[in-house]
């Protein structure tokens, strides 16, 4: 099964991508800029605003999106990622230049 797989997965688990989001929040708002929709953190997974580095635009994001890696490769310089954000409890997939910095999701391997 492929990362993007367990993503779907994931979020397929969790009742789909229009909730998911907020079941992995951490609730509250020491770290989510306000409103953080949603946030239950029923998974225990406690997903945190991590925001992202971009190629030349610096840091951005850091209170307000989540961004994970998802390895399944759209070209030998795009993949996809998932975004998790204060605003809404969607997880989305987007793609990114692989030259960007986000967060990894790591899993063990049962």
């Amino acid at each position: 099964m492929s990362r993007h797989q367990k993503w779907t997965t994931l979020t397929t688990f969790l009742g789909g991508e229009s909730v998911a989001g907020g079941k992995l929040k951490e609730e509250g708002k020491t770290h989510w800029q306000n409103p953080n929709t949603g946030a239950t953190n029923e998974t225990g997974f406690t997903a945190l605003p991590s925001g992202f580095r971009g190629i030349s635009r610096g840091f951005g994001g850091a209170v307000n999106t989540g961004n994970w890696w998802s390895l399944t490769g759209l070209s030998p310089s795009d993949a996809y990622f998932r975004i998790i954000r204060s605003d809404t409890s969607v997880v989305y997939r987007q793609n990114i230049w692989k030259r960007e910095g986000l967060s990894v999701r790591c899993l063990k391997d049962q």
